[in-house]
């Protein structure tokens, strides 16, 4: 039986933000972003790329008084679309792992579409801020919470070890992104069964 599109278009709007998401978890990493944040642009993109999503992102917020608003509210709608995109999450492989090098910097994530918010995220950070936007790197953990909640996932992210704290991220998205490759694949195995001893995710 051909599986039904998994794709989702969500908007969230607030008083400090504007987002739209829209994705495609069975894509081919296309990926169009803008948040006004360059590094945000460039961590998303790799999301995209490296976990073969489509995925679009427009947004506008209040970045004349920090970039916080803008990068919780995008984390928050991209785990709302992906959680839409997976539907009743029947016959998925649910669990992923993957480990992404770049350069010195060595990351590890682990995923599980289990429907239970959690995230647990290990980083020694250089410095306090990222990129020419002054991203504080406090909001690398809040990107994987908010995202953990509206995805309704499960995910351990650890950065073993590096001394550039950019490579340590992008390190991070590309483990993230190869994570949620593995996890969203629908297992042959499991056609027509949640993937869980409960009967629901």
């Amino acid at each position: 039986m051909r599986q039904p599109p998994r794709r989702a278009d969500v908007t969230r709007t607030t008083r400090e933000t504007h987002v739209r998401v829209m994705v495609d978890v069975d894509g081919t990493g296309r990926a169009q972003i803008r948040t006004g944040l360059a590094f945000y642009d460039h961590m998303l993109t790799q999301l995209a790329v490296h976990g073969l999503l489509d995925l679009t992102v427009e947004a506008q917020g209040d970045l004349e008084i920090d970039p916080h608003h803008t990068w919780e509210d995008v984390a928050l709608t991209l785990g709302q679309a992906l959680d839409q995109a997976l539907g009743s999450r029947v016959g998925l492989v649910r669990m992923g792992y993957a480990y992404a090098p770049l350069d010195e910097a060595l990351a590890r994530v682990v995923v599980d579409l289990s429907g239970r918010p959690y995230a647990h995220v290990d980083a020694h950070w250089h410095t306090p801020y990222l990129g020419r936007d002054a991203i504080p790197v406090t909001l690398v953990a809040h990107f994987f919470r908010s995202l953990a909640v509206t995805a309704r996932l499960t995910v351990h992210a650890h950065v073993l070890y590096g001394e550039d704290d950019h490579h340590q991220v992008e390190a991070l998205f590309k483990a993230l992104a190869r994570a949620l490759h593995m996890a969203t694949r629908i297992d042959p195995a499991r056609a027509g069964h949640v993937p869980s001893s409960k009967g629901v995710l």
